[in-house]
């Protein structure tokens, strides 16, 4: 319960900071929320804070859970992916207890979100399979090139920016090429930010044709990861 209690001040430091910048300092208008009396640029945030946490956690957890178990690897003849789906297994667990305070919290603010709660399960396990996906590919491509850990934080980052976490995705109207545009609003943890915050911040029904091209970047992701996880991990042993 400690270590859940603890975890939860990275996103929760995380929101502190980002509204302090950006909501004080740059003095950044979180949007009105659609169906309750919601304007808060923390709440704004912490609905997105949250997912993309959740997506960092799996990959970062994935892409060492076979070089961080060497000798176990070395020694043992197991499915090595089980490594993977236990470390994004412990990631979502965290993730649905936060998850929980949220809805609480949520609740509490005045946003009508009882109905919606079947649809953050399911975008919940989209996420999780997009994330699982990329945790095995870059678990089994870091034993190959171990400077992977440090390009992956680089694109994590520009990633983010990329996401509109701290901004709202309709700012980017006008600003950018059309088909820059086009190409974020189907970045998928786009996609998932702002399925949470219509469901969470502005209590309404998401956008179900996004939510259909979530879950088949879930089902690529994770069918890609598999394949290459599959290929790649004959030499596991020499190579760790």
């Amino acid at each position: 319960f400690m270590g859940w209690t603890w975890s939860l001040l990275n996103p929760i430091a995380t929101v502190a900071i980002y509204s302090f910048v950006f909501g004080r300092v740059f003095q950044a208008d979180a949007p009105q929320s659609e169906n309750a009396s919601i304007k808060s640029f923390a709440l704004y945030m912490l609905v997105a804070v949250l997912p993309w946490g959740f997506f960092g956690l799996v990959t970062n957890l994935g892409m060492t859970a076979l070089s961080g178990n060497a000798s176990l690897v070395r020694k043992v003849a197991f499915p090595r992916e089980t490594l993977v789906f236990s470390q994004s297994l412990f990631a979502l667990v965290q993730h649905s207890i936060e998850m929980a305070l949220l809805v609480v919290v949520m609740f509490a603010a005045g946003s009508p979100i009882f109905p919606h709660l079947p649809l953050v399960v399911v975008y919940m396990a989209c996420l999780s399979m997009f994330a699982t996906g990329i945790g095995l590919l870059l678990s089994v491509v870091n034993v190959y090139f171990r400077d992977l850990q440090y390009l992956w934080t680089v694109l994590l980052q520009m990633w983010f920016f990329a996401t509109p976490i701290v901004y709202p995705a309709a700012l980017l109207d006008g600003r950018i090429p059309e088909w820059l545009r086009t190409v974020l609003e189907y970045n998928p943890m786009a996609i998932a930010v702002e399925g949470f915050r219509d469901l969470l911040y502005n209590g309404a029904w998401p956008n179900f044709t996004h939510l259909g091209v979530l879950a088949l970047f879930g089902v690529a992701a994770l069918t890609l990861g598999m394949w290459v996880f599959g290929r790649l991990s004959r030499r596991l042993a020499e190579e760790l």
